[in-house]
């Protein structure tokens, strides 16, 4: 006789966790650490500047999604090419500089947590981090070039994701075959080509264990999935935020902070449907190298179609994109 419940019980599909949802996910500007340790003036004067912004933006989702939309802020601070910085100097003078100015930050985030995201319940940091970067890297579909001589490695191995076929110089003993210089080339291009070659990590021996140094675009799309609420680990939000107040701000450690902390108690949801990112404009090609990253990217089908349910239940309807680069959204501001 079939052990019908024995059987049941193995192909069981994962539970996908349902997290809370905003309309719209705003961030707001973006300094590295020593700008906000020698230049807090400039910091409070471009956060002043963000303020009339937000409200315009809040004021657009009401129009879009009723009375009632649901808006959060968010500011990821630069603890994972920095990690050597004060968190409680950095973080009290940033936060005193939003005060001044009138910007409400509901939620802090490390972009360490977009490497390794730590599990905390109650300030208290448990279990093993989840790898959140690995997870998204395995999660890459490069597209091949066709012919392929199989001379570039794949970006499994080499970190490298392009958005078209690659140069002819790339590929070694071209001038022994005396064939011509073909040009890099875009795919789905229109009249011309913009190429785009993006490096999403590289291999360094340090101690003589190989350790992987992830890159600011691919940290920064990882970034974007966790405000867009779509990555899950073993069927479970990969963040959760946690609640601290001004006065919890103040380890030595970057790694005794949460990967993302809420600050306003009164905040809606971290993630959201859309995002929109208020950064300088030296920023315009990490964001473009953002777009290629998740445009490669085969995500977990179960929590697209979650999302895009969650959306359609929505009074009114949230339409959502199912390519996920299509909910994002920046601002690019000139320097003050």
């Amino acid at each position: 006789m079939r052990d019908t419940q024995g059987y049941s019980e193995a192909t069981e599909e994962p539970r996908i966790a349902s997290i809370p949802l905003s309309h719209l996910s705003i961030e707001v500007g973006h300094f590295y650490p020593n700008d906000i340790t020698s230049d807090i003036e400039r910091v409070g004067a471009e956060f002043r500047r963000i303020v009339p912004l937000v409200a315009a933006f809040v004021e657009s989702a009401k129009v879009q999604y009723g009375p009632n939309a649901r808006v959060s802020t968010c500011y990821l601070i630069d603890d994972y090419f920095q990690p050597d910085t004060d968190p409680s100097a950095i973080l009290a003078k940033l936060l005193a500089a939003a005060e001044e100015s009138g910007l409400v930050i509901d939620y802090l985030a490390r972009e360490s947590g977009c490497w390794r995201a730590a599990r905390f319940v109650d300030g208290v940091a448990f279990g093993e981090p989840i790898p959140v970067a690995e997870l998204v890297a395995a999660r890459i579909v490069a597209e091949p070039a066709p012919p392929s001589t199989g001379r570039r490695p794949p970006t499994a191995e080499s970190g490298w994701l392009c958005n078209g076929r690659r140069s002819s110089e790339d590929e070694r003993g071209q001038a022994m075959r005396q064939r011509s210089y073909q040009p890099p080339e875009e795919f789905g291009r229109r009249e011309h080509s913009i190429f785009l070659d993006v490096e999403l990590w590289s291999k360094h021996v340090v101690d003589g264990v190989t350790v992987t140094r992830w890159s600011c675009p691919f940290l920064a799309a990882v970034w974007h999935l966790l405000r867009l609420g779509m990555l899950r680990y073993h069927g479970d939000a990969v963040v959760d935020p946690q609640p601290w107040h001004r006065d919890d701000l103040t380890p030595r450690r970057w790694h005794d902070i949460p990967p993302v902390v809420q600050l306003n108690p009164a905040a809606a949801p971290f993630a959201a449907y859309k995002t929109l990112s208020m950064l300088p404009k030296r920023y315009i090609g990490i964001e473009h190298a953002v777009r290629l990253v998740l445009d490669h990217l085969d995500l977990d089908d179960d929590v697209l179609e979650q999302v895009i349910g969650r959306g359609a239940e929505e009074v009114p309807p949230v339409p959502v994109p199912r390519q996920v680069s299509e909910r994002l959204s920046h601002l690019l501001l000139d320097g003050t």
